[in-house]
């Protein structure tokens, strides 16, 4: 094992731990009003994992667990999404379709976050100019349409009146 990355992670009170061995199979935003929601910000920063990848270390009594996307009955858009039962904080998101997990990049300690594209860039409420792909829905490769979007596009503002 000698060479293989290990990175620590936990929920925001610590009584949830874990580990992550090697590298993520994908990191990116996503900008779903799904994942918006669950992670409360106007975008999601995420890793994508194998889940042979994740070892739990403490707490994983104090895991609880939605089984769902509100909003749809689509059995190919579920997630198992898994936080701390004590203090709420995010520890990790099962895609059961992807065969993936996602660990939010915010969890892991010292992460170096190299977010390589955007997903679902067509529910984006905060448009970000950084040179990445902007996928519509997801990459070809991840089961999406592959159809790109403009980096900026014209977003109305919410009060339907133009900027001063």
């Amino acid at each position: 094992m000698s060479g293989t990355s290990v990175h620590e992670g936990g929920c925001f009170c610590g009584a949830v731990r874990f580990t992550l061995q090697g590298k993520p199979e994908a990191m990116a935003y996503c900008h779903c009003n799904s994942c918006r929601h669950w992670s409360a910000g106007p975008v999601s920063a995420f890793t994508l994992w194998r889940p042979d990848a994740l070892q739990l270390t403490a707490g994983a009594d104090k895991i609880a667990v939605f089984d769902g996307n509100p909003g749809t009955e689509d059995e190919r858009l579920l997630s198992k999404r898994q936080w701390c039962s004590v203090c709420g904080g995010h520890i990790y998101t099962e895609h059961p379709a992807m065969g993936l997990i996602d660990v939010p990049t915010a969890v892991i300690e010292n992460f170096d976050f190299k977010p390589v594209f955007h997903v679902h860039y067509q529910e984006t409420v905060h448009h970000m100019a950084d040179g990445l792909p902007k996928y519509q829905d997801l990459p070809a490769q991840a089961g999406g349409s592959g159809r790109q979007l403009p980096e900026l596009a014209e977003a109305p503002l919410a009060s339907g009146r133009d900027a001063p």
